[in-house]
């Protein structure tokens, strides 16, 4: 795969990740706009997680049996659908009907993974898919630099008029720039693809990995859809715009893990996961410090995003390695748990932060990470355990 196709589908799977956690930087203008109190924002964020979830049970297995490339372009087209209804909302419930629908059709970012890996030779998979997720990454990073721009200077509805028009103009150029695949071993209908994608729940390296993106990004979440509540609070009191800033910091963290795919494609996915999980439990340590330091937080933001960008690449390359001929199926599976985590720690610590304040928060996420360190944990022992039994068996 060339640069520039590498680079249009970074850039779908950024706009259409953007399109779920826009909100995150503008929690409080957002809900205080559609009459939400404040132990309710976190739901904004919530509400879009769910109708993923949903997409992903229901939509993604399409890509093992329709054209990826003509599948992505309508999911495009009807993601900037939810966004303009949500940001022509004038009561709360439209806007989570909005939300919701551009949650479900957000799917196109596994749509757009799968494709990448089924085009991929084998050599160049993980490097493929790292720069590919590293789009979902900066959507979901970068999105707040320039939502809070947006917001402070338009209003945070014309964040989601952006991202409706941004859309749409990818849904055109996808059609016009991508190849169409060549798939003769496609499932024969949707139906079995479906099924398929139960079967997957019943693997045990399938479940491992899950898990592990489960807690990852309830960690994730933790962070990202709450410290907007206590950098718009004492001392700090920080606009949109400044706040979205801090995006950067884990942009840069998130760009930096780009290589895990290399790693992932080397043989080191499974010591790399444990590493970077290692690190995700102590960044918590300095975005603890939030009260007293900004520069641990953003200490603390970049070791986070790095470590959260490394896991989730070796998990992609180890599943899709496993199952090369229904890549969408397994990549829309996995990505349930993710769904179910960034939900979780979304509604959550919104609850946490606003009973015990940005410690409680803390203390939520480094015990998500740890969660996540224990099934890798547990994963990999079973594993060495399974290498030698057959080991000696074999002897």
């Amino acid at each position: 795969m060339d640069v520039w196709r590498r680079s249009l589908l970074a850039v779908v799977c950024g706009v259409a990740v953007a399109s779920i956690y826009a909100a995150q930087p503008v929690l409080e203008p957002m809900g205080r706009d559609l009459g939400l109190s404040a132990e309710l924002t976190g739901w904004i964020v919530a509400i879009s997680q769910l109708g993923y979830l949903a997409g992903l049970v229901l939509l993604v297995p399409l890509g093992d049996v329709v054209d990826r490339r003509r599948l992505i372009a309508v999911h495009l087209a009807l993601t900037a659908a939810g966004m303009i209804l949500t940001a022509s909302a004038s009561a709360a419930w439209v806007a989570f009907v909005g939300l919701a629908v551009a949650g479900v059709f957000a799917v196109v970012v596994q749509i757009t993974v799968a494709y990448a890996a089924s085009i991929s030779v084998p050599a160049e998979r993980g490097r493929n898919i790292g720069v590919v997720t590293s789009g979902v990454v900066v959507g979901i990073l970068g999105a707040r630099v320039v939502t809070g721009t947006l917001a402070e200077v338009w209003g945070w509805r014309s964040v989601y008029a952006v991202l409706a028009a941004l859309s749409l103009g990818l849904a055109a150029l996808v059609l016009v720039v991508l190849p169409s695949e060549e798939r003769p071993n496609r499932p024969t209908g949707y139906g079995r693809a479906v099924v398929s994608l139960g079967g997957l729940f019943g693997q045990r390296i399938f479940l491992a990995r899950g898990l592990i993106a489960f807690f990852l990004f309830a960690s994730f979440g933790t962070l990202w859809s709450g410290v907007a509540l206590p950098l718009a609070d004492t001392p700090w009191r920080l606009s949109e715009s400044q706040i979205g800033l801090f995006g950067i910091a884990g942009l840069a963290g998130a760009l930096g893990a780009a290589r895990a795919g290399r790693w992932a494609d080397a043989g080191r996915a499974v010591p790399v996961a444990g590493l970077a999980l290692t690190l995700l439990i102590l960044s918590w340590a300095a975005i603890a410090q939030l009260p007293w330091s900004l520069w641990l937080l953003i200490v603390g933001i970049v070791v986070l995003d790095f470590a959260v960008q490394a896991v989730h690449v070796s998990n992609q390359h180890l599943l899709t390695a496993a199952h090369p001929d229904r890549t969408s199926s397994v990549i829309g599976g996995y990505m349930v748990f993710y769904s179910l985590g960034s939900a979780l720690g979304a509604a959550a610590t919104t609850a946490v932060f606003t009973a015990h304040g940005w410690a409680g928060s803390s203390l939520l996420g480094a015990g998500f990470a740890a969660c996540a360190l224990a099934v890798w944990a547990t994963s990999r022992r079973a594993r060495l355990k399974r290498t030698v039994a057959t080991t000696s068996t074999t002897w």
